[in-house]
């Protein structure tokens, strides 16, 4: 039914895809990874740098969930969990649009960088239990993408390859004249009717006598009507030649991988937007706070009178008014009983400190960070 079930689920998983994603991206998860990459000689497994273990540490096989986090994983621990509602469901989503959003459907012992849908980890150790129940509901197993799955990752590439190109140009980094001259002169592209009819209409947009800002608005929005037309198209084909192992729960190339224009217009993204000093002082920015404030939540989560209880007394006044400002939810999710390695103290206290964090948007967190060493240096406290 496409209108009645296949549209629907699209539409929520669509939405729901990147919620996971911490501040600034790609960049803000190699930031947490960086974090957590300096202190893992003892973040795993002991109390603090020179102290004592723990009693459960972490297993080697799971530490990849945060020496390598990933915003897929939180996606679904965040509709899944993290949402509060009355049954501890999160958004309480049908087995079908869950199965769905999970775009590698392998955890961590899955891991493969050759293999395109194993080359991340899909969900965390802490959703095993949620990701057994929608499998179980929908007859998917370890390694199986849902078939709708491959349409969701198609509109993601499709979107960003797209938009990141319309962001730079709308910010003044590369003027549409010049995105057209590149995809003109990219051999791999010759003779695309995109590209012609790209042409055509910025040379009606420059014809008509408006303003040069009028007109490069006109441009922009030529453009992005005119990708994105081409790149639905390119998806649509590529889904018709792969549908039979698409259905079968084989596994296919990603829709957008044979798609020229997809990856000449991520080439454009990536020599004039992410390269642009101004979008590079801004990561560089991002990743200090982001490790600034995950230096100031984990002393919070860490410093505590009784070690398995998570939510019990803090031992100094700094951490004491930090910790009061982590999210409800987040607090009750770590504090509920797990079964197996997820349910350990120590895991469940990184998986807060990752909660807290990833929940936070570009702004939000400059000025939480801003705001917090404002605070320890009026409070004489140590960060």
């Amino acid at each position: 039914d496409l209108h009645g079930t296949i549209q629907p689920i699209l539409l929520a998983i669509g939405l729901a895809h990147d919620l996971g994603n911490p501040p600034f991206g790609h960049q803000g998860e190699s930031a947490m990874g960086a974090w957590f990459d300096a202190r893992s000689s003892w973040i795993f497994s002991k109390l603090g740098p020179t102290g004592e273990g723990v009693p459960v540490s972490v297993p080697n096989e799971l530490r990849s969930e945060f020496l390598k986090f990933d915003g897929n994983p939180q996606s679904l621990r965040l509709i899944a969990q993290l949402q509060t509602s009355v049954a501890h469901a999160g958004l309480d989503l049908t087995a079908a649009t869950l199965a769905a959003s999970l775009k590698y459907p392998v955890g961590s012992a899955g891991l493969d960088k050759k293999r395109p849908i194993r080359k991340k980890i899909g969900y965390f150790e802490s959703e095993r239990a949620v990701v057994e129940w929608f499998r179980g509901e929908t007859g998917l197993g370890e390694g199986q993408r849902h078939p709708l799955t491959w349409i969701m990752e198609a509109c993601d590439d499709i979107a960003y390859s797209v938009l990141d190109v319309d962001d730079a140009m709308k910010k003044c980094v590369v003027s549409p004249d010049d995105v057209l001259s590149i995809l003109e002169t990219d051999s791999r592209l010759a003779g695309n009717s995109a590209v012609e009819k790209l042409r055509e209409r910025f040379a009606k947009a420059q014809s008509a006598g408006r303003s040069p800002e009028i007109a490069r608005d006109i441009k922009i929005g030529y453009f992005r009507a005119t990708m994105l037309d081409a790149l639905v198209g390119d998806a649509s084909s590529a889904f018709i030649v792969q549908k039979a192992d698409i259905l079968d729960l084989k596994e296919a190339s990603p829709l957008m991988d044979g798609s020229m224009l997809c990856d000449a217009l991520k080439g454009v993204a990536r020599q004039y937007a992410f390269s642009n000093s101004r979008v590079l002082e801004m990561e560089a920015v991002g990743a200090a706070a982001i490790q600034g404030l995950m230096t100031m939540f984990w002393s919070a989560i860490s410093n505590r009178d009784d070690y398995d209880d998570l939510l019990s007394r803090r031992t100094n006044p700094a951490d004491k008014y930090v910790y009061a400002l982590i999210s409800p939810n987040y607090l009750e999710a770590a504090s509920r009983p797990v079964d197996g390695a997820a349910g350990s103290v120590r895991y469940r206290e990184l998986r807060l400190l990752t909660d807290m964090i990833s929940g936070m948007t570009d702004s939000f967190t400059i000025k939480f960070w801003e705001q917090l060493k404002d605070f320890y240096e009026r409070a004489g406290a140590q960060s």
